[in-house]
């Protein structure tokens, strides 16, 4: 697979290892499946994903803020391959849902699957997978606020050098809003050139 980088006017392709996941059990061959494990393995990726995208988005934000722009090329390498391996985990919680289905297990979601297929085992284990689910999906709704956040300070610093371009284009002359050939008066508000 190779992706085209704009690192320069000239596009850079590189090559990129596809994601390694883990061997799946296909839901057609399966007759049991140890949810319990299969869950939480996906809940241990899924984890270790968010919070490695947590710190990047940290990052982002404050290389935005310092208008380190030079160094986001290498942050959003970082970024492309979390969201790979983000992209990785959706499937294979897919794949868990759509094997449940066949097992005749709630697929709606990993909270009803949990609930349905870990009802055997100890209350700490139970416990324990429904504390990781939570905090799941807890950190997706972070990752989701990062994201915004990020979104406002890329369109905020936009903001600000569009109003930079737009002092340099006119001079630093306010345009009329309305009127043909109308001057806006280069008068202050506080002095009077004239006097």
């Amino acid at each position: 697979m190779t992706t085209a980088l704009a690192t320069s006017p000239v596009a850079v392709n590189a090559v990129v290892p596809p994601v390694q996941i883990a061997p799946q059990v296909a839901p057609q061959t399966a007759t049991k499946v140890d949810w319990e494990a299969e869950i939480s393995q996906l809940l241990a990726e899924l984890s270790g994903v968010q919070a490695e995208l947590l710190a990047v988005l940290g990052e982002k934000r404050q290389r935005l803020a310092a208008v380190e722009i030079g160094s986001m090329s290498e942050l959003q390498v970082r970024e492309q391959a979390l969201c790979d391996r983000l992209q990785a985990c959706h499937t294979r919680r897919e794949e868990l849902l759509a094997a449940a289905k066949q097992q005749g297990l709630p697929a709606d979601s990993m909270t009803s699957l949990a609930k349905a297929a870990v009802g055997t085992t100890s209350t700490s284990q139970r416990d324990k997978l429904r504390k990781d689910l939570a905090n799941s999906a807890s950190r997706m709704r972070l990752l989701q606020a990062q994201s915004l956040t990020n979104w406002v300070v890329a369109q905020r610093s936009l903001l600000h050098v569009s109003q930079l371009l737009e002092i340099i284009a006119t001079g630093g002359r306010l345009q009329p809003t309305y009127g043909v050939g109308e001057g806006v008066h280069n008068r202050g508000g506080m002095v009077d050139h004239e006097a």
